[in-house]
């Protein structure tokens, strides 16, 4: 499985609705409001890059108040800490 987070700039004060709608989303495993240049963050989990990229571009690009993204995908394992 491949893993993205994407940043997200929203209209003014639409962050919560944001991340209610990304609730729906296939292939999201989590999102956050966030304080400072960007608004919201979502995990995106799925089996190709291809998949990752139909995510960000036909379900969250076009969700009503997301004005801006940015995506990070990830590689390697994890470092998790005891």
């Amino acid at each position: 499985m491949l893993k993205a987070y994407v940043l997200m700039n929203t209209e003014l004060g639409q962050e919560s609705a944001v991340v209610k709608a990304l609730g729906d989303v296939e292939g999201i495993r989590g999102t956050h409001a966030l304080y400072g240049i960007y608004d919201v963050i979502a995990e995106v989990e799925a089996e190709s890059m291809e998949r990752i990229k139909e995510i960000v571009f036909t379900k969250i690009r076009r969700l009503k108040n997301v004005r801006t993204t940015i995506t990070l995908i990830t590689y390697g394992e994890p470092f998790i800490r005891d």
